[in-house]
């Protein structure tokens, strides 16, 4: 893949870290979806061979430096999650989009598991139903995030 189509990945990335820093009233905070997350399913089950466990590591540590947190926190999560989805992206990808949107839900519980398990080790978070929103609301956005992250794909070709 050449320096333009990179380009466009990290232009990607880049919209989502800017969603996932724009600042909101504290109510609405923990309905905000993890955009820097789906970006990275979507990438890891469009271009597994390019986002890898690394891929997701390297993000992860950029998401805990933004947000001021204990190096590793995210890391580890996204690195789990990017293993996940490259590993499974066949099966994933080969589902109708209810069945997808299901398996995307999927690993953001296992990553919002991880992440708010070793939030609450730190003693930096304290876990309720509110923890939970924003993977059911990810899941809601999955669908068109995926049509349009797909269309951004086939438009810069890449592959």
């Amino acid at each position: 893949m050449n320096g333009a189509r990179w380009l466009v990945v990290c232009l990607t990335f880049v919209v989502a870290f800017v969603l996932n820093l724009i600042p909101l009233p504290g109510w609405i905070l923990p309905y905000r979806p993890d955009w820097i997350v789906l970006v990275l399913i979507y990438w890891c089950l469009a271009i597994p061979n390019r986002f890898g466990t690394g891929m997701g590591w390297s993000i992860g540590l950029l998401v805990d430096v933004t947000n001021a947190n204990l190096l590793g926190v995210h890391a580890l999560g996204m690195a789990t999650l990017a293993y996940l989805t490259s590993r499974l992206h066949l099966r994933i990808r080969m589902f109708p989009w209810w069945q997808q949107s299901l398996s995307v839900f999927l690993l953001l519980l296992i990553y919002k598991s991880l992440v708010g398990w070793m939030r609450s080790l730190l003693g930096e978070l304290q876990i309720d139903w509110m923890y939970w929103m924003s993977s059911l609301i990810g899941v809601m956005i999955w669908p068109w995030l995926f049509v349009v992250m797909r269309d951004v794909r086939r438009y810069a070709r890449i592959s």
